[in-house]
């Protein structure tokens, strides 16, 4: 192969690269305001199957959030919406969401004093 074939290789090697990368942060992005619609509103209360508040994300140990988001997946945990989000998530989503929203409560709670 040619010297500057393999350049061309090398290089679309590393675009493709890039790109999936982007395309993994910006689909874990999508995924986290998803979360984010119900979640990440302060007092929410959702009126489905009946009224009630809307459990905070942000401060959750990771290992927690994990496991719920497995029992919905599996129907262990009983909620129709909560099933359907976390149905098509991977076990690499899952725990890439629950390290975020572990994070993040560093981050609200450190707002939070100032």
């Amino acid at each position: 192969m040619s010297p500057s074939r393999i350049a061309i290789a090398a290089f679309v090697a590393a675009a493709g690269s890039a790109y999936a990368a982007e395309d993994t942060k910006l689909v874990l992005e999508n995924k986290i305001a998803q979360c984010q619609g119900c979640h990440g509103i302060p007092d929410w209360k959702t009126a489905f199957p009946e009224v009630y508040r809307v459990p905070k994300l942000g401060g959750q140990k990771a290992d927690y959030i994990v496991s719920a988001l497995k029992a919905y997946k599996s129907g262990e945990r009983d909620f129709p919406t909560m099933r359907a989000i976390a149905a098509p998530l991977t076990d690499d989503e899952m725990q890439k969401l629950a390290n975020y929203y572990a994070s993040a409560a560093a981050l609200s709670a450190q707002a939070e004093k100032k």
